[in-house]
């Protein structure tokens, strides 16, 4: 059987570490795919080739609308990232009747709706396993694995920046910006670490995660994102008092309602595996209601792991040239006239617990004054802590732990609390989540 001939968009971390996978495991591959994968043509314009493996018999060029317009190509693998010109590389692959392996998360959040309905309509394949979680296999153990489950909800730690933010935060105690630089001088985050720090990054890939889980259409926009710039190191020590740690946590949920889609950061449990995720790794724990719960860790990122899964994709849809297009696993795993139209909740509409922090007048009443007012809201507490105040301070630390309650109702109690004269200051909030098998 002649071998399946790739095109490679892209020669930085990602590309390097596909090509070097491809080249240094080709017996293993061939032997799996059935049949030789050899990359052909390649477009890049900054790389270092003493890096990659197998660039000898590689056409390299800087044109990238040449390796998907090259009629010899089966298989286009485009790892430029962001939006354009990957949109317009990838739809003019498939009109060429080309398959496409991505690891572009932004570029499926956003225009997947449209690229898998070119997808079908010219019969080919978009796999996109190295765009959610880098190395861990989570989009075909949710699309295939997962399949007879009727899935609840997905939590995840998606983001290996913000995880290794709040990880040292708490095993050192030290700030946000501190441990922010420290990640940008060893790579972990960019020069520009908006995406990774504001929690878009994680929004791009609880997107994905939420269609295959629950058969919706790609809705991005809909995804409510909060970041952890906001997140104090007595945060994080108080969670600790309490037996939760902070985790930046993508969050879908299922209720009769509609879906949930939120990316904040919120205390787990400490017991929870979920929560002794440390570093930049990543973690995603699915339940279904057959399975139970489950959860998948690994590295989210970095050039063999993600390499790992793109190559993964490659050999997936070698094995599939040769099958009926209708017969293919669908690319959000439920077939595309089943996708349901259950609406996406406001974040005003979801329900969670509560961790609050205010910095409250250390006289009597105060305490109950808050308390009264969450009260009337209908919000009861479970914990409370007041901190000792320093010598010669007049105002003290306010912590407590609410029970579940829409959010809607805990926006209005926070208000009415901001507004006491006892009250100094801004609320600080923070969701809890306890992830319950």
């Amino acid at each position: 059987m002649k071998p399946v001939k790739v095109g490679l968009l892209g020669l930085g971390t990602v590309g390097g570490g596909t090509m070097n996978v491809l080249y240094r495991n080709a017996k293993e591959i061939s032997r799996r795919a059935g049949r030789e994968i050899v990359v052909t043509r390649a477009a890049a314009r900054d790389y270092d080739a003493s890096a990659i493996d197998g660039l000898h018999s590689v056409t390299v060029g800087d044109d990238a609308f040449a390796v998907v317009r090259d009629p010899e190509i089966d298989i286009v693998i485009e790892l430029i990232g962001g939006y354009s010109p990957a949109r317009e590389l990838v739809l003019e692959a498939i009109a060429n009747g080309k398959h496409v392996v991505t690891a572009n998360k932004a570029l499926i959040a956003l225009h997947g709706n449209e690229i898998f309905s070119a997808a079908r309509d010219k019969g080919v394949t978009v796999a996109f396993e190295a765009a959610v979680a880098g190395g861990i296999p989570i989009i075909k153990a949710v699309r295939e694995g997962l399949a007879a489950n009727n899935i609840e909800w997905v939590a995840g730690i998606i983001n290996g920046t913000g995880n290794f933010i709040l990880s040292e935060m708490r095993d050192k105690g030290r700030d946000f910006a501190d441990v922010l630089k420290e990640a940008q001088e060893l790579g972990y985050a960019e020069a520009d670490p908006t995406f990774d720090v504001e929690g878009i990054d994680a929004a791009h890939k609880l997107t994905i995660l939420a269609s295959l889980a629950f058969g919706i259409p790609l809705q991005f926009d809909k995804t409510y994102t909060e970041g952890i710039a906001a997140v104090d190191p007595r945060d994080v020590a108080n969670a600790e008092e309490f037996g939760y740690r902070i985790k930046h946590l993508g969050i879908a949920r299922k209720t009769d309602a509609g879906v949930e889609l939120r990316v904040h950061p919120t205390l787990i449990p400490e017991r929870r595996l979920i929560a002794n995720v440390d570093g930049v790794m990543n973690a995603v724990l699915v339940m279904g209601d057959a399975v139970g719960p489950t959860l998948y860790y690994g590295a989210g990122a970095g050039s063999l792991p993600t390499a790992s899964a793109v190559v993964a994709d490659v050999i997936d849809v070698a094995r599939s040239l040769t099958t009926d297009p209708g017969n293919r696993v669908p690319h959000l795993a439920f077939q595309p006239d089943e996708l349901s139209d259950t609406p996406v909740l406001p974040i005003e509409r979801v329900e969670t617990a509560y961790y609050l922090r205010m910095t409250a007048r250390d006289e009597p009443g105060v305490v109950a004054a808050v308390a009264g007012i969450l009260g009337e809201a209908g919000i009861s507490i479970e914990a409370i802590k007041q901190q000792e105040p320093a010598p010669g301070q007049t105002e003290v630390a306010l912590v407590m732990l609410t029970h579940r309650v829409v959010e809607q109702r805990m926006n209005d109690a926070i208000a009415r609390i901001e507004a006491l004269d006892t009250i100094g200051g801004s609320v600080t909030r923070i969701r809890v989540e306890t992830l319950d098998g």
